[in-house]
């Protein structure tokens, strides 16, 4: 069995009085406290060689154990100390590496998402936009006009029936223009500035059709994808086109958005041609 690790310069310079619990000289918590708090190093900055069994301790490791280093004790390391943060990383990397072997890793979507996550940011780290100028940004903005101007909205009013026949629509629209709805009881429901698309959405594409023809403030028997509704249009807000000019600030930083994605899709596909993709038979077929 190894001889538990200790680190006099991690301690506090006051002795304490008391001796250290049994578990704060246990190696693993070692492996846990110390892995977390002075090395921040990953792997991946690790120059490696051909041999998977070769770790090489490159200078990137010195460096960051320094740094840590320091701002946890607020001093450089001495020369032993620096060897036992060697020890420790290379303790860590080894228990990784054994761990990758094992497919310790396989099912474990924490320690996959974080990889994701760093090879991410090393593809992006290696993105270059391309150069634009207002007009390519300008004809960037017409291409993509839809998401910008303002749709036509509309504010309307229903009454909700139990009974979506075209009848029992048309009685109720009846009583309702005529003042009084007699014993009939239905909820009404307010909408306001609904957009063009929220409404073909809730009740189909003919429903804005005809709530643009219709007369304002007069209930009507409307038929939509799901029955006879009973409604009265409130009124309409016309759209609005988008100024360039007004939004060029939003518009440049949707392109920048947009095109970084269009790289970091493509910097993964080329990565993805080193790979042979095979697909087992499934129930549902084959992916094309």
């Amino acid at each position: 069995m190894s001889t538990p690790m200790s680190y006099p310069w991690l301690e506090s310079s006051e002795k304490p009085r008391k001796k250290r619990a049994p578990w704060l000289r246990e190696p693993f918590l070692h492996f846990i406290v110390l892995g977390a708090l002075l090395f921040a190093v990953d792997h991946v900055l690790v120059a490696r060689a051909d041999d998977p069994r070769t770790i090489v301790v490159g200078p990137e490791v010195d460096s960051e154990a320094v740094e840590v280093f320091k701002e946890t004790r607020g001093r450089e390391p001495t020369e032993k100390e620096l060897h036992a943060l060697h020890q420790i990383w290379l303790d860590n990397e080894v228990l990784y590496r054994e761990g990758l072997a094992l497919e310790l890793d396989r099912g474990d979507t924490a320690i996959r998402e974080r990889v994701i996550f760093k090879m991410l940011s090393v593809v992006e780290a290696n993105l270059k936009l391309p150069a634009i100028d207002d007009k390519q940004l300008a004809a960037w903005f017409e291409k993509h006009r839809e998401k910008y101007d303002e749709p036509a909205r509309y504010s309307f009013q229903e009454a909700v029936l139990a009974d979506r026949s075209e009848s029992a629509a048309r009685e109720f629209v009846d009583k309702l223009n005529a003042g009084h709805a007699g014993d009939t009881h239905a909820g009404l429901r307010v909408f306001k500035d609904r957009p063009l698309a929220n409404l073909v959405q809730s009740y189909g594409a003919d429903f804005p059709k005809t709530l643009e023809t219709a007369p304002a403030g007069v209930w009507q028997a409307v038929k939509t994808h799901d029955g006879w509704h009973a409604m009265r249009l409130d009124a309409i807000t016309p759209p609005r086109a988008a100024q360039f000019d007004v939004l060029r600030g939003v518009v440049l930083q949707d392109w920048t958005d947009a095109t970084a994605a269009e790289l970091r899709t493509q910097a993964v596909r080329t990565m993805a041609k080193k790979y042979t993709v095979e697909f087992a038979p499934s129930e549902h077929g084959h992916p094309e």
